[in-house]
């Protein structure tokens, strides 16, 4: 059961990702489909209490992953409003939930109040995805981000609170539930930040956890705080590894990056193991006897409860009427929701208190309803409100010099936004001259990079004479800010990261191949570079092999057609094919009829005009379809076949 249901997840989560929708959806009905009313190939009750075993330890890997990507310093920024979202929504969403319950479909105010403490939250697994997917505006990411992944160890507290007074409602009961929420509260919080400091700190020690094994100890070590902190007092463990995320994602350790990732595929696993397993365990009959009865209590909670609260926790914050709309709109619930819910019902089942089948059915239902709801409107009512950032289309290049100034030439030409990075004054104050922006400090850093915007950034430029740092630069930019694009200037392809980066697919070699950096920065300096502009011939091209193939059977060795593919007479900076204009990388093969903007050495003229020639490039003045034949690869070409050329200032 559980290797079929670990099978569904992953093929649910890919298949959605495919078809671009929520993978929450498919995994229910992933579910439904293999449970008890459809294949009847998983039945979660013949797991017994190893079912809640499952949702234990998948909760805290979960959430620890959560927390990992909370960033104190974005936090800072909004704490007014998610301070109020963690005090006051709960508050408003517990008491809305319980009366529409209560009105639309007559529940016992018992019932109807645990199903308002199991809405309180979010599901930071559906709303994180989400925010990544439509590129919110910062204030909006970091404000659902935070309310999604800090609410769950607080409703899951309120949750079982409520429970407890379920079961025993007398007043000594509630007096000694509420010193119990308080002393689990601040047992999780402790037990957390305590072990998230000592779990920093032994990643941050190389001699202490060998090199390799720094995830798998940090996964144990989540683990045994969960369940420590559950044998010391139940129900603590969700805060606990919550708060040891935060600190170990907010302390700088030599394997952060690799724990994300690791983390964040675990997390992907285990989501769909459960949300298989928990829809299996929801019997159809049960979602369709809430009738419209239900549907009128999750369109209360989407239409009045939650807006009624958001609109109650930002008042006065520094948020927009906008960003306000759009932040009661989105409240998904997901994983944290209904593995509770199963608690929840599990418990009463047990005591004999009835209404748990139904109180797990309405939760589910909410649960599919508001991913639903998120998934499918998320993004129009982002772009008709205006709080998602524009189209990624600027390229940041590192290094304002040489060839980044030639190249940016060509990419404004284009039509293409450009940002310079460099920690040289003189090169800022260049580029700035030609009237490029540019931000002067360490490109390796964040807050830097943050100043440049690369929010909106396309492809990051790595142009320095340091390969490493080029190779740093493009993976920095693609791990803190999802830049889609990297490209690095490199001299050769020998090991080192920059070879690690074009091996995994994460980065490519910027141009058409590795090149010297400090070679052309020398002849930008004496001004021996010009840019012209050639349009690639696919007919030329295979005439010129052709040509080339005929000489070496004659056993004429024509020096420059069988020359190195790498040469450093000429330099293909951009390619534009259609309207697009962008930065040329070498894993990039010329189309018929592209056209590119080449630095060509001045001195070298002559050879690297005939070179171009032999590689397909015709001057922009020969029509894209005619064939130059044997001038291309002969030695009667002439530097006037080039075109015209344009000097660098």
């Amino acid at each position: 059961m559980i290797a079929i249901a670990l099978a569904a997840g992953v093929l649910a989560q890919s298949l959605a990702r495919h078809i671009r929708v929520p993978g929450i959806v498919l995994l229910l009905l992933a579910g439904v489909a293999l449970g008890p009313d459809g294949l009847g190939w998983i039945a979660p009750h013949a797991l017994g209490e190893g079912l809640y075993t499952a949702l234990d330890i998948a909760v805290a890997v979960i959430l620890f992953e959560g927390g990992l990507n909370l960033q104190f310093s974005r936090l800072r920024r909004e704490q007014l409003a998610i301070r109020r979202l963690l005090i006051f929504g709960p508050l408003v969403t517990l008491a809305g939930a319980c009366l529409a319950v209560t009105w639309l479909l007559d529940w016992p105010p018992a019932i109807a109040l645990l199903f308002g403490s199991l809405v309180i939250v979010t599901g930071p697994t559906v709303v994180t995805p989400l925010i990544h997917a439509l590129r919110l505006r910062p204030r909006v990411a970091t404000v659902l981000e935070a309310e999604g992944v800090l609410i769950d160890p607080v409703g899951a507290l309120i949750a079982v609170l409520v429970l407890s007074l379920v079961l025993a409602p007398d007043l000594d009961s509630a007096r000694a539930a509420g010193v119990d929420l308080v002393a689990r509260l601040g047992l999780g919080l402790v037990a957390g930040v305590v072990t998230g400091f000592l779990l920093a700190k032994a990643l941050q020690t190389r001699r202490l956890v060998p090199q390799g094994l720094e995830n798998i100890f940090s996964l144990a070590t989540v683990l045994l705080l969960f369940q420590g902190s559950e044998q010391m007092s139940p129900h603590s463990g969700i805060l606990a590894v919550t708060a040891a995320g935060a600190v170990v994602g907010n302390r700088p350790t030599r394997v952060s990056r690799d724990l994300r990732e690791f983390k964040d595929q675990l997390t992907v696993l285990l989501i769909g193991l459960l949300f298989v397993l928990l829809a299996a365990d929801v019997r159809y009959e049960q979602v369709a006897a809430l009738g419209l009865g239900g549907l009128g209590v999750v369109a209360a909670l989407v239409l009045v409860v939650r807006p009624v609260a958001v609109w109650i926790s930002t008042f006065r914050a520094d948020l927009s009427v906008r960003e306000r709309l759009f932040i009661a709109w989105v409240a998904p619930r997901g994983i944290v929701a209904a593995a509770i819910a199963s608690l929840t019902a599990g418990a009463l089942d047990v005591e004999g208190v009835p209404g748990g089948s139904e109180l797990r059915a309405l939760v589910f239902l909410t649960i599919g309803c508001t991913v639903l709801l998120a998934g499918l409107t998320a993004g129009p009512v982002a772009s008709w409100l205006g709080v998602r950032l524009p189209d990624r289309e600027k390229v940041a290049i590192l290094g304002a010099h040489g060839l980044g100034i030639a190249l940016a030439e060509q990419l404004r030409a284009g039509g293409t936004p450009v940002v310079f990075i460099d920690s040289n004054p003189q090169n800022c104050r260049r580029v700035e001259e030609a009237g490029f922006p540019v931000v002067y400090g360490d490109a390796l850093e964040e807050r830097t990079l943050q100043r440049a915007q690369f929010t909106g950034t396309r492809v990051a430029v790595g142009l320095t004479a340091n390969k490493t740092v080029n190779a740093v630069f493009a993976s920095r930019a693609a791990d803190l800010f999802s830049v889609p694009e990297g490209l690095v200037a490199v001299e050769g392809m020998e090991s080192g990261f920059a070879k690690e980066l074009f091996a995994t697919g994460k980065a490519d070699v910027a141009f058409d191949g590795p090149h010297d950096m400090e070679r052309w920065d020398v002849r930008h300096r004496r001004g021996s570079i010009v840019v012209e502009q050639r349009r690639f011939s696919a007919d030329a091209a295979k005439a010129a092999r052709a040509a080339r193939a005929a000489t070496e059977e004659k056993g004429e060795k024509d020096g420059e057609g069988n020359g190195p593919a790498i040469e450093e007479r000429f330099v293909i900076l951009t390619l534009t094919r259609g309207a697009r204009t962008a930065p040329m990388a070498m894993s990039v093969s010329p189309a018929d009829g592209d056209l590119a903007a080449i630095a060509i050495h001045e001195v070298e003229g002559a050879d690297a005009r005939e070179r171009l020639l032999a590689l397909g490039w015709l001057p922009v003045d020969v029509p894209a379809g005619e064939v130059v034949g044997e001038a291309a690869v002969g030695p009667e070409a002439k530097p006037a076949d080039a075109g015209a050329g344009a000097r660098l200032p």
